[in-house]
């Protein structure tokens, strides 16, 4: 169980009641003329966000009150995780329903999450009993994941290079029992020679790992993760503020080791395979150059318009790789374009496939789950923007436009499985919000998990 949430035989805990516009007259009645006239005496307003502890004589709490969204509002199901980091240590439960139960148990822990490898801290002592009907050990192997996701993400590049990130993919796989490949050097340079490109300016080994968990016998579903460790650009170098968060681009490779943390923990009857190509985009005499021509593990040759577009030529290689065994679903994962970012913003990533029940079914579970997507085009006329005169497709398009959408057509150039979708995240949250703090986060694993868990289960 998570350390946010308490045994049964620990005990109930202080009530919370969630309060709004529409139903504090009637929580206030619960209580006795005391704690009305304290709460009135405090001035508590039933708004997202406030508190009021409502004191004991012999000085314990009584009650806790704390408000949130009134219905027709726009609400976030993750508003109760604040109280995670403003209640004194005890353990807590929920004395009446906040606007979704079991998501704001999740937020709990959540919210909880403190990135501590450099900086020691006292872990949060909020514990919550688990809600009645909700499935703690469910709740949490999600919150498991998206730590594991967050925890990668933040590390700094000097700590999580390829090696590092293999290390983490082995550890995981020792965790659930999976087998682990990794294929570099020479091998890399013949089977998935674009991976080997973006990566060979670095002496840090360029690799593909690939995982593998399940029977062979049960449906496969594949993830693919983007493992770009850090990106200078390469040779198209990055200013100074492009390249202060590029630690986080190996966050699509994050996310396909947390939701496998979710996946293999919840036992789906999926054989899952995670493919993740793991480089650093370094700047030296060995690194890759604009106008060089690669021919793809596919065999389709790309010509390099910009070496800032790397991230589309190591998933490139591992689609077409993940695309050889004719999996049941493909879905990779990337922090690939700003133009997503402009198009979305950091909240609501970007989500390709021409899978229109798969695209269905994300919006769904993205908006049950609070993880939510957005469907953009796969719009076929824009392929032309991706033509070379020498080779058969250029890595980046001209004109300046629509570049989530032709990063997402190169992508598709790998893959013919007809169940592929591709996902540009943004991986971080630059300000904290109820149940993400700030930096690192998971984004689109929790939703995709729910799918597969409804399908696999």
């Amino acid at each position: 169980m998570h350390p946010q949430f308490a045994a049964a035989s620990e005990g109930r805990g202080t009530p919370i009641w969630f309060v709004h516009a529409g139903n504090a007259d009637a929580v206030l009645k619960a209580f006795g003329d005391r704690e009305r006239a304290f709460a009135a005496a405090a001035g508590f307003e039933a708004k997202p966000g406030k508190l009021l502890l409502l004191p004991k004589l012999d000085g314990g709490l009584a009650g806790v009150l704390f408000g949130i969204e009134k219905p027709g509002d726009t609400i976030d199901p993750f508003r109760p995780g604040e109280l995670v980091n403003m209640l004194p240590a005890g353990i807590y439960r929920f004395a009446n329903a906040p606007h979704d139960t079991r998501l704001a148990a999740l937020a709990f822990a959540t919210g909880a999450y403190q990135f501590t490898r450099y900086r020691k801290s006292e872990p949060n002592k909020v514990r919550l009993s688990v809600p009645d009907g909700v499935d703690g050990d469910d709740l949490s192997r999600i919150a498991e994941g998206v730590s594991l996701t967050r925890d990668l993400i933040n590390t700094p590049s000097n700590d999580m290079g390829p090696d590092e990130l293999e290390a983490a993919a082995r550890t995981l796989a020792k965790l659930h029992g999976a087998k682990i490949d990794v294929t570099a050097g020479d091998k890399l340079v013949k089977e998935f020679p674009l991976i080997h490109a973006v990566g060979m300016g670095s002496p840090r080994e360029p690799r593909l790992i690939d995982m593998v968990w399940g029977k062979d016998s049960d449906p496969k579903i594949t993830l693919v993760g983007k493992g770009v460790c850090f990106d200078t650009g390469g040779l198209d170098i990055k200013n100074d503020a492009g390249m202060l968060n590029m630690k986080k681009d190996m966050g699509g490779a994050a996310t396909a080791l947390g939701l496998a943390h979710m996946i293999m923990g919840g036992q789906l009857k999926l054989r899952l395979r995670v493919l993740m190509p793991a480089v650093e985009n370094s700047i030296s005499g060995t690194s890759f150059r604009p106008r060089d021509i690669f021919t793809s593990r596919k065999g389709i040759t790309v010509e390099i318009g910009n070496t800032d577009a790397e991230g589309r030529l190591v998933l490139a290689d591992a689609l077409a790789f993940a695309d050889e065994e004719k999996p049941a679903m493909i879905a990779d994962f990337a922090t690939l374009t700003g133009a997503a970012r402009v198009a979305l913003g950091p909240e609501l990533p970007a989500m390709f496939t021409d899978d229109d029940a798969l695209a269905a079914g994300m919006a769904k579970t993205g908006t049950a789950e609070n993880d939510p997507v957005w469907r953009m085009p796969l719009w076929k006329p824009y392929e032309a923007m991706l033509d070379s005169k020498v080779s058969d497709t250029n890595n980046v398009s001209t004109g300046g436009q629509g570049g989530a959408i032709t990063a997402a057509l190169f992508l598709k150039k790998f893959v013919a499985a007809p169940s592929w979708v591709h996902f540009d995240i943004f991986a971080w949250t630059a300000s904290a919000k109820p149940g993400r703090p700030e930096g690192a986060e998971c984004q689109t694993a929790r939703a995709l998990y729910a799918l597969l868990r409804a399908r696999y289960s």
